[in-house]
C-alpha cells in the first residue's frame, strides 16, 4: 500500500527548461552570426541552431555535473577553456539561468496539497544544482513547503540513476520502498528508483497524473 509520493522537481513541479533561454537567443542576428561563423552551417532556423548548441555544447552531460555538485563557476570555465568561440552563449547558461525557469507546473500545487490533506508523506528527489536550486527555487515556491522532506543531488554529490541518491532517501527519512511511488518524466531515473523497490510513475502532466492518481496510490 503507498504511504509516500516521491517527487522529482524539473518539469514535475517546477518548469525549467534550456530552450527557454537559447531559443529566443538564437533568434538574434549576434547569436546567427556566431552560429554562422563557428559551424559553417548558413540557413539553420533558430531552433535548430538552439538545438545543436544544446546537443554540442551546453550538452546535458555537462549540466549533470553541477547537478551532481561541481561548482558551476568551474564548470563554465572548464567548457569556455575547451569552446573559447562559445564563450558568450556558454557563460549565459547560469549567468542568466532564471531567463530558462518559468515558474511553477500548473496543477500540481493543488494536486500535491490534496495527498497531504489525505496524510500521505511526501518527499523530494531531485538532480539540481545546488546554488541555484537554494537561490531561485526551494525558496520561492509553496509547493516546495508541502514536502515532508528532500534531497537534492547536488548537496550530496551524487546523482540520479546512482543507487546510492535513492538510498540517501529512503534511509534518511526512514521510508520504506515497497509504500512508496516516485513521480518523475524521466524513464532512466524511473528505471533507477525501481531497481531499489520504489514503485515509479512517469509523469507527462499534471492533468494526466490527476486522473491517474487513485490507481497510482493503490500499488
Amino acid at each position: 500500500m503507498i504511504k509516500n509520493v516521491i517527487f522529482d522537481f524539473g518539469a514535475v513541479l517546477v518548469d525549467w527548461d534550456r530552450h527557454y533561454l537559447y531559443d529566443e537567443y538564437f533568434k538574434t542576428d549576434e547569436a546567427r552570426e556566431l552560429f554562422e561563423k563557428n559551424t559553417g552551417m548558413r540557413g539553420m532556423s533558430s531552433l535548430e541552431m538552439s538545438n545543436w548548441f544544446l546537443d554540442n555544447i551546453c550538452t546535458t552531460e555537462w549540466n549533470v555535473q553541477m547537478d551532481g555538485g561541481k561548482p558551476l563557476e568551474q564548470g563554465t570555465n572548464e567548457l569556455v577553456a575547451l569552446h573559447p568561440e562559445w564563450e558568450k552563449p556558454i557563460r549565459m547558461f547560469f549567468g542568466e539561468w532564471i531567463r530558462m525557469f518559468h515558474g511553477a507546473i500548473d496543477g500540481m500545487y493543488e494536486i500535491v496539497a490534496g495527498l497531504k490533506r489525505r496524510g500521505y508523506a511526501l518527499w523530494g528527489l531531485s538532480n539540481w544544482a545546488a546554488a541555484t536550486f537554494d537561490k531561485y527555487v526551494g525558496p520561492n515556491f509553496p509547493v516546495f513547503r508541502l514536502l515532508d522532506g528532500m534531497v537534492v543531488s547536488g548537496h550530496e554529490r551524487c546523482i540520479k540513476p546512482d543507487a546510492k541518491i535513492y538510498h540517501l532517501l529512503l534511509d534518511r527519512y526512514n521510508i520504506k520502498p515497497e509504500e512508496s511511488v516516485f513521480v518523475d518524466d524521466s524513464i532512466p531515473n524511473l528505471e533507477g528508483a525501481a531497481r531499489v523497490g520504489i514503485h515509479t510513475y512517469h509523469f507527462t502532466g499534471a492533468k494526466r497524473f490527476e486522473t491517474d492518481l487513485e490507481e497510482i496510490l493503490k500499488k
